[in-house]
């Protein structure tokens, strides 16, 4: 066989090796590596947002109940009626009021003392101490029943005291008087 001799200067070929290589390199780092980059960030946006609406009809549910919740919003409408003050003579009223607003939330009234002192000052309030027993749950009930008495000035103090079965609720509350 003929040997075919080419003649091929060795650093010319390597010069268009590295320059061919440069160019390249180039193109995978300014064209095709941003592109892949940025399609791998959309990929995990679109996981994001794939997340985000599974979490959506998953909760959905919740957010209707919430939104029918604050719809009737009656039942958080605390009472809040005019203050009037009691003429002094009539200050049996608002013990009536005391007495049907703690039966109404389910608590036992042990005792509901007048302190005499306060009726004969010449203040515009008149004070109770009232003891109570019952659970948490209904006192709240009860104070809500409270804000709905209108002769009623304030909540001087309020204890509390867990007993044998249910809890001890001593008050000291104030009336308005004339």
């Amino acid at each position: 066989m003929r040997k075919i001799n080419i003649n091929i200067h060795k650093k010319v070929n390597i010069l268009y090796l590295v320059i061919y290589g440069g160019i390249i390199l180039i193109i995978i780092l300014v064209g095709i590596l941003p592109y892949s980059l940025k399609i791998s960030y959309q990929l995990k946006e679109n996981d994001k947002l794939k997340y985000q609406i599974k979490e959506q009809k998953e909760w959905g549910p919740v957010y209707k109940t919430l939104t029918d919740a604050i719809e009737d919003s009656k039942s958080f409408v605390l009472p809040h009626p005019e203050r009037i003050a009691l003429p002094r003579l009539e200050t049996q009223k608002f013990q009536a009021d005391f007495r049907n607003a703690a039966k109404k939330s389910g608590i036992k009234i042990d005792s509901f003392t007048p302190d005499t002192n306060t009726s004969t000052s010449p203040s515009t309030s008149f004070l109770h101490n009232i003891v109570l027993k019952g659970e948490l749950t209904d006192f709240r009930k009860m104070l809500i029943e409270l804000g709905s008495i209108p002769c009623l000035d304030r909540i001087e103090e309020i204890n509390i005291q867990q007993g044998t079965g249910s809890m001890e609720f001593k008050m000291k509350v104030w009336a308005a008087i004339k």
